[in-house]
């Protein structure tokens, strides 16, 4: 038995006498207690947004993500002592990979998202708007860390997965964290923390703990915060509201248990591969993690002609499944996570239980293996039968949060999307059916109620993740009943902590904020000529002014000849009546191949190569006789780590590449990606 402490301040403490004891979910046995009576928290949000937040605001988002991959490594290398320390929630090993290795996975993916956010430590968001008729007035928009905190209170169904599919969001956008995960199970997401604090990879003050019940925690919250709460939706609501919370506008992610339902396709009948992939997923969202997660499937909907064949099946199924203790091999199905737990979900089946039949599992009954039923937190699997859905609503309003599901009918297709929108707004609803038309049809009707949806057919199902399963580069939350929050979500979860301002200057004023070249800025001649200046040496805005070239007929014969591209507009000149052109046309493509002739500085130097396009357009026709120039512009730097020690030190530049004629007017632009050699090759 241990006391679990928490992490504040730079350092591990107690707080004031006992809050809480912890025990075993399998043999009940007391493991430790903890409490966060008596701390400090007006001082504990300071030294985030202090402490942690000063430093975490300097770093890039390139650093940020650098930082974060290495944590997740390190976490990884790590992953044995967790699940031990799992497996006293009442966790199965399957149960303990999806909040271990899940949470971890979370790490690695928005760790990723580096590649999608420029080398500085805000986000320029979109593109510029023009403001004025000549030119010299635009705007535009940033996006900065919020100079708070991301106080994250969690659930206890996830004490690790919940905190790290939180943290790596916030971490990514610049902003430290408090995290006050459930105290039920706080004692394995310290035993987590005391290695992300022992390995030093975060800024000091970028993370702290608190394993207690945290009365208080939000009360010194400000503005420059930002709250995120994982729970039951009663207790998430009384908090957003709360007159403190609605004064200071902090911002509140609230993401609640839903009532989450997946539906049966009418043609998805006994032996096909659907039907058998449906009933697996039922009893899977059934019995994984004891059927505590806010995900899992509550309400299960069938065409009315399948009632009985899916009842059957998915009792049978329920029938095979051992519960017990998690280390006993042949065990599928742990425990709850407490005592208390076991109440509340028998309270609620009890409830449920007065207007619809209880077909498989007792609520007053658990055969388990390898344990004592009366000292560990076991409940048998429930599936109810509820012939009358409209009628009987209690299931669309109450939620056992265990391994408790209902199985009811529907007429059509119709039927089923309004069953699924009585749950009043799901974090994600099934549906299985091999019928594309049968899949359009419902998620377009059903989707104004989801916050995801997950389609599933022989296709799929071998590669699908699952229902149950929040993907961290999508979206994660739900309308109505769900919170109306959202968690994760790639790009988008990250700028839920960044404060999105507009921008108003002068292009040049605009260009030097931002760090992209914008049209209309300054553009000094670059000496010497771009492609002889390294990665560090580059400035955005240095421009490379071509040499001219009068562009013949015979030029678009040639590229025709070698590009195989004979399109009327380019060589007949007879077809062109009722078209926009006043004559033969030159290729678009041969404008850009044109350009780079131009452009390019042919020896051998800094750059590596040229690995792409983007938003290339051709805007004015070129005819034979005009002549046109090239406006070879940097536009923006993004730093590049090193993969390894033999790797070479390089960045990314794209280059605006801008077509004008005799006139001066732009006839094609485009953005060129190129890999630039660093002068510093230890970096």
């Amino acid at each position: 038995m241990r006391r679990y402490q928490n992490y504040i301040q730079g350092r591990w403490m107690d707080g004031d006498g006992t809050e809480l004891e912890l025990f075993n979910a399998i043999n009940g046995n007391k493991i430790g207690e903890l409490s966060a009576a008596g701390l400090d928290y007006e001082a504990i949000l300071h030294y985030g947004r202090t402490t942690g937040g000063q430093k975490l605001r300097k770093m890039t988002f390139q650093e940020r993500g650098r930082m974060i991959k290495a944590l997740a490594m390190y976490l990884l290398e790590r992953k044995a002592k967790y699940y031990d320390v799992s497996a006293w929630t009442g966790a199965t090993k399957i149960d303990s990979w999806i909040d271990i290795e899940g949470g971890i996975g979370n790490l690695f993916a928005n760790a990723s998202l580096r590649r999608q956010f420029p080398d500085l430590p805000y986000y320029v968001d979109g593109v510029a708007a023009p403001l004025s008729k000549n030119g010299t007035f635009i705007g535009h928009h940033i996006m900065v860390p919020r100079q708070g905190v991301a106080i994250h209170i969690n659930a206890f169904n996830f004490p690790i997965w919940g905190m790290l599919e939180k943290i790596a969001v916030n971490f990514m956008a610049g902003v430290p964290a408090i995290v006050k995960p459930s105290e039920y199970t706080a004692y394995l997401t310290e035993v987590m923390v005391r290695d992300i604090i022992e390995s030093g990879i975060l800024p000091e003050g970028s993370l702290q703990l608190v394993t207690g019940f945290g009365r208080g925690i939000i009360d010194h919250a400000n503005m420059h915060d930002v709250i995120t709460f994982t729970g039951s939706a009663h207790t998430g609501k009384l908090l957003k509201s709360s007159p403190h919370i609605v004064q200071e506008s902090i911002p509140f992610n609230l993401e609640a248990d839903s009532l989450n339902a997946i539906v049966l396709g009418k043609d998805a009948t006994p032996g096909t591969a659907e039907f058998d992939i449906f009933i697996k997923e039922v009893t899977k969202e059934i019995t994984v993690k004891t059927g505590q997660k806010c995900t899992a499937v509550r309400r299960i909907m069938v065409h009315e002609n399948l009632l009985d064949e899916v009842q059957t099946a998915v009792s049978k199924r329920l029938a095979t499944t051992t519960i017990g203790d998690p280390s006993v091999e042949g065990v599928r199905m742990g425990a709850l996570a407490t005592k208390l737990q076991v109440e509340r979900v028998r309270t609620n089946v009890n409830l449920l239980a007065e207007n619809q039949q209880i077909v498989f599992g007792d609520p007053n009954v658990c055969e388990v293996m390898g344990a004592d039923a009366s000292k560990g937190a076991f409940f048998s699997p429930i599936l109810f039968r509820n012939e009358k859905p409209f009628e009987h609503t209690a299931v669309h309003n109450i939620e056992a949060f265990g391994p408790v599901s209902t199985i009811m009918p529907y007429k059509d297709l119709d039927e089923a999307i309004e069953l699924v929108k009585l749950g009043k707004g799901s974090l994600v609803t099934s549906i299985v059916t091999a019928d594309n038309n049968i899949a359009c049809d419902f998620v377009v009707g059903a989707a104004c109620v989801n916050g995801r949806i997950l389609v599933l057919n022989e296709s799929c199902a071998k590669e699908s993740t699952g229902h149950g399963s929040p993907m961290p580069l999508l979206t994660h939350g739900g309308p109505g009943r769900a919170g109306g929050g959202e968690e994760m979500g790639g790009k988008r979860g990250v700028m839920h902590y960044l404060q999105r301002t507009a921008i108003q200057g002068h292009p040049t004023t605009i260009t030097h904020i931002t760090e992209q070249f914008q049209v209309g800025a300054a553009q000094p001649e670059a000496n010497p000529h771009v492609f002889r200046q390294h990665f560090e040496d580059l400035k955005v805005g240095d421009t490379v002014f071509t040499h001219k070239h009068t562009v013949s007929e015979a030029d678009i014969v040639n590229f025709a000849n070698v590009s195989g591209d004979n399109f009327y507009a380019h060589m007949d000149a007879t077809s062109l009546e009722g078209t926009l052109f006043e004559g033969r046309v030159a290729h678009g493509y041969f404008i850009l191949s044109k350009a780079a002739g131009l452009f390019v500085d042919p020896k051998k130097g800094p750059v590596l190569l040229n690995y792409g396009i983007d938003e290339a357009r051709f805007v004015k026709p070129v005819y034979p006789g005009a002549t046109i120039g090239v406006r070879f512009t940097v536009k923006e730097k993004i730093d590049q780590e090193k993969r390894s020690e033999d790797d070479v030190a390089k960045g990314i530049v794209k280059f605006l590449v801008d077509v004008y004629d005799e006139t001066g007017e732009t006839v094609a632009m485009a953005t060129i990606l190129t890999m630039v050699k660093k002068l510093d090759q230890s970096k």
